[in-house]
């Protein structure tokens, strides 16, 4: 299991939070914690979602990834009817995302989301498992200068 994992580079990206809109969070991020656009905002028609990403700094230990709905049928839509939004999802990336897919569903992991290219990623394919304890991850292919 260690040899598999250390294969799959896991390492932690960004905390997902579900916002109805992404201008007055990241103002309300900003003033609050210092916190600043480092991408986006992009629009992605595939996941159907807007998303920018925020830090306060190059050593911060992962991203924030602000995500509100594009579409009346964007996914995040039911998350922001139910609690008002919030923290929703981490995001792992991984040098496998084939084999990290693979991994998951061994563990009893459900996959939500096959593989698919990503806007906010510059295409880099990304994919959603479902834990047996009820936990959302997103997993992101590396970029190659990382591998």
């Amino acid at each position: 299991m260690k040899g598999e994992l250390d294969d799959l580079g896991f390492r932690l990206k960004h905390v997902g939070v579900a916002v109805p809109e992404l201008e007055s969070t990241t103002e309300m991020l900003k003033a609050l914690f210092g916190y600043r656009v480092i991408s986006g905002p992009f629009d992605d028609p595939i996941q159907k979602v807007k998303v920018n990403f925020l830090t306060t700094s190059d050593e911060d230990a992962a991203e924030i990834e602000l995500i509100a709905p594009l579409t009346d049928d964007s996914p995040i839509r039911s998350m922001l009817a139910k609690n008002s939004g919030g923290a929703y999802h981490l995001c792992f990336e991984t040098q496998d995302i084939e084999k990290a897919l693979e991994h998951a569903k061994r563990l009893g992991c459900v996959i939500v989301s096959p593989a698919v290219p990503a806007v906010a990623f510059q295409g880099r394919r990304i994919a959603w498992i479902y834990t047996k304890s009820r936990q959302l991850f997103e997993l992101v292919e590396a970029e190659l200068s990382t591998i």
